[in-house]
């Protein structure tokens, strides 16, 4: 849009009387006279006293003045920015919440899982299944434009007939949590289903599509920067050949489990970091014909205080640097349990969300006992706890929870 002055010139200002002196009649005028004239002047008039300019004094008050008001607003701009977007990832969680609800509608009451209930009858082993006893649903992922993309895991045995791509190596994904190390480029040691809630068997209960904005919470900056060109895609799933990315929220693997995986052992109630098949509070789920099979909802015994999905990577109150250098590939982030100050978006079975401290966890368990697992195969550090950021911090609340959905994470206010 072109912006019009309003100029003004000399004629618009107001002019001084001009006055021409003339002869009188009664004097007649000698030939060679000449008439006398006054000096005419013309004078503008401005309304106003004459502009007074700043000193340099008062210029540098007024500066002064601004640069302090900057740096009282700023931080509190900063906070509520911050609050905002931890308000939306709370607001991402009540959809997940709904979303999870409306899978269980359809599968009779079951916490979301990836695995064949009938798994633990082969123990485990992705080979043996295919071999002995079926062909399981394959985890797709979604299409795009030149395809259907998936997690396949081949076609041998029973899935020889349907000529899947892939092999074995993708079976860590069906998974709900892998305990040891697996050869995949997608996954491999403390890797599994619970991390991928975009897998099209349970997005279709959200929007349909592997980047949502609803999958992703607003402070995962690192995965944000490669992957959130892709939200404005209509396509389920998209790739550029280089960025691929998971959810920012993850289930908790323990309540994916037969409740007997992560049962409390009275017999052989130890916290040596005994990494035993059977041991402690952990029974490997390869060692139960059951093991596999995800518990209903309905198991769950302390609704209010075990969590369901939380945000995985630490987005509350975390480090200047976002990068955790203990990986050594400059690309993973910090996860949740990293640091003591940690506080996690967090939703519970009861339906409710909040944020979960690290700190609030560690505390319920010097109340109540040992609330996660060390006897997994995952040793006393758990998950991932040898990457953490401080020494004070040490949990692996959420993933590793003792007694599985029958357990708890935190404690209520009354303790």
């Amino acid at each position: 849009m072109e912006r019009v002055d309003a100029t003004r010139n000399v004629g618009d200002f107001a002019q001084a009387p001009r006055t021409l002196l003339t002869p009188t009649a009664d004097a007649p005028t000698p030939r060679d006279a000449r008439p006398a004239t006054r000096k005419r002047t013309l004078a503008v008039t401005r309304a106003g006293a004459p502009a007074r300019a700043f000193t340099v004094v008062e210029l540098l008050v007024v500066v002064s003045i601004i640069a302090l008001l900057v740096a009282l607003l700023l931080p509190t701009i900063a906070r509520a920015r911050d609050k905002a977007l931890t308000t939306q990832s709370l607001a991402n969680l009540r959809g997940l919440a709904a979303a999870n609800e409306s899978y269980a509608t359809d599968w009779q009451g079951r916490q979301y899982t990836a695995t064949p209930d009938d798994v633990g009858l082969a123990n485990g082993d992705c080979s043996q299944y295919l071999a002995q006893i079926a062909c399981p649903p394959q985890q797709l992922i979604g299409w795009d434009t030149f395809g259907l993309w998936g997690y396949f895991i081949g076609s041998s045995g029973k899935c020889a007939q349907y000529d899947w791509p892939e092999a074995c190596y993708n079976w860590v994904v069906y998974l709900p949590m892998q305990f040891g190390t697996a050869a995949n480029p997608g996954g491999g040691n403390s890797f599994g289903s619970f991390r991928i809630p975009g897998i099209q068997s349970f997005c279709e209960y959200v929007n349909g599509r592997f980047y949502d904005p609803a999958l992703y919470a607003p402070k995962d900056v690192v995965p944000l920067a490669n992957v959130s060109k892709y939200f404005s895609s209509a396509a389920q799933f998209s790739f550029d050949g280089v960025h691929y990315e998971d959810s920012s929220y993850c289930w908790s693997p323990a309540a994916m489990y037969h409740p007997q995986v992560f049962g409390r052992s009275s017999a052989n109630d130890n916290m040596d970091g005994n990494s035993n098949a059977n041991s402690g509070d952990f029974r490997h789920p390869n060692t139960l014909p059951a093991g596999f099979r995800s518990p209903p909802v309905s198991r769950c015994r302390y609704p209010s205080l075990k969590t369901r999905m939380i945000e995985h990577s630490w987005l509350q109150n975390r480090p200047a640097q976002l990068v955790n250098h203990h990986f050594g590939d400059n690309k993973t982030p910090w996860f949740f349990n990293h640091g003591y100050n940690s506080a996690p978006a967090s939703l519970f079975f009861d339906g409710h969300v909040e944020l979960v401290g690290c700190q609030r966890a560690m505390q319920a368990e010097e109340r109540a006992g040992r609330l996660w697992s060390r006897g997994t195969p995952l040793g006393t550090n758990g998950y991932y706890g040898a990457q953490s950021f401080d020494f004070l911090v040490k949990t692996s609340f959420h993933i590793l929870t003792v007694d599985g959905i029958e357990g708890r994470d935190v404690l209520g206010a009354e303790g």
